[in-house]
């Protein structure tokens, strides 16, 4: 059974397997904030190599009692994993460990239900969370067989517990997945009056915490909400965008933000809220210019682009947050190419909490809405590659 998070504040401690994948993350830095964003406190963290996963604890026998000591140590009441883990594995880990064990994907999920504000977006956080779910369903609850049937102990066991929690989330995947295609449905009907108006659709991409809202609202002066947090924005917010460089009217939407290892299921529950991406004219690509993982943060973006079938939507990058660089280390040109998968992008530096660049930004908007974001316009004002620009 998944352990709902307690979102007191829980003391967890943090795991990390460094299987040998490029660009793993040592300091477990983003494990602990996604942590802290459902409401757990990381108290401990423990980083281990191996070449494959245990197939029992994922961990093996003798770092899973590290991880124990630890718990006991420092008196935390879950253990959290930055990997995904099967539900043997979860099973074998928590009765090793007489505490609760969670992974990455659960806890994305949980932050993700905790933020959810829309019907939609409650819906397909509910379907994400029903499909995991069913995958958890190990027998671990034998005293909650029910009894056998017949008189005596003749025939054969009742109905288990175990099967009785399939037969049930099977039936809510259903009835969700019905109420999720009407909401998209409608959806399809809205975009379909955007198009008979001409609307010309910008939609805001990026990694999590790269600052999209704050450029929303700075564009658009919308208040959806933005925060200095991993998905501070589930939902999905279209506003109407005046260009007046243009002479004309955009719809910008913001998007939820992606991240490394993102749940398939989220990928599929999100279809609806992502479809605003791969109907989009123009994709704003926003990136935090501060993090020193952006060009691998980029690649994850570009992974997700790929899965939903938006990769070959043009491009702006807007690299955002300029001012939290060093002055030393800041771009000497608002605007140069960057490259991503071999070809040249163009991309802009802004910060959408000072609005330095936002001036830029509307202009290079203005001039691709012209020409309804022909290829040949996509190009930079300054065409030679500057390579990182940083």
């Amino acid at each position: 059974m998944t352990n709902p998070i307690d979102s007191k504040s829980a003391p967890t401690i943090l795991v990390g397997v460094d299987l040998g994948v490029p660009n793993f993350d040592s300091e477990l830095e983003e494990l602990g904030l996604l942590a802290q964003t459902a409401g757990l406190q990381p108290v401990g963290r423990i980083v281990c190599k191996r070449r494959a996963p245990d197939a029992a604890l994922f961990v093996g026998s003798g770092k899973a009692e590290e991880i124990r000591q630890l718990a006991l140590q420092t008196g935390a009441t879950e253990i959290l994993f930055d990997q995904a883990l099967s539900p043997g594995q979860q099973r074998n880990l928590e009765r090793h460990m007489q505490l609760p064990v969670n992974d990455r994907t659960f806890l994305i999920l949980e932050i993700f239900a905790q933020r959810a504000r829309s019907h939609e977006g409650k819906l397909q956080v509910e379907l994400a969370r029903l499909q995991y779910l069913s995958t958890r369903l190990v027998r671990r609850w034998s005293h909650l067989e029910r009894q056998r049937g017949g008189i005596g102990t003749r025939g054969g066991p009742g109905e288990t517990q175990i099967e009785l929690d399939r037969r049930m989330i099977s039936e809510n995947i259903k009835r969700t997945k019905e109420r999720l295609s009407k909401v998209k449905r409608q959806r399809q009907t809205q975009r379909r009056q955007r198009e008979r108006r001409d609307a010309f659709n910008i939609s805001l991409i990026g990694y999590t915490n790269a600052g999209k809202s704050t450029l929303f609202n700075a564009l658009v002066k919308a208040r959806a909400y933005a925060a200095d947090q991993l998905f501070a924005t589930l939902d999905t917010t279209t506003r109407q965008l005046y260009l007046g460089e243009a002479g004309r009217t955009v719809s910008l939407s913001d998007t939820v933000g992606f991240i490394r290892d993102l749940p398939h299921g989220l990928v599929d529950a999100f279809q609806a809220t992502l479809q605003e991406a791969i109907d989009a004219d123009l994709l704003l690509h926003v990136v935090d210019a501060a993090n020193v993982d952006f060009p691998e943060q980029i690649a994850q973006v570009q992974s997700v682009l790929k899965e939903i079938g938006a990769e070959n939507i043009p491009q702006l990058l807007v690299f955002n947050k300029v001012d939290a660089i060093p002055e030393d280390a800041r771009p000497v040109r608002s605007e140069d190419t960057y490259e991503i998968e071999g070809a040249q992008t163009p991309r802009l530096f802004v910060s959408a909490r000072t609005l330095s660049g936002i001036p830029l930004l509307r202009q290079k908007l203005a001039d691709i809405a012209k020409t309804e974001a022909d290829s040949t316009d996509l190009q930079p004002i300054h065409p030679e590659p500057s390579g990182d620009g940083l």
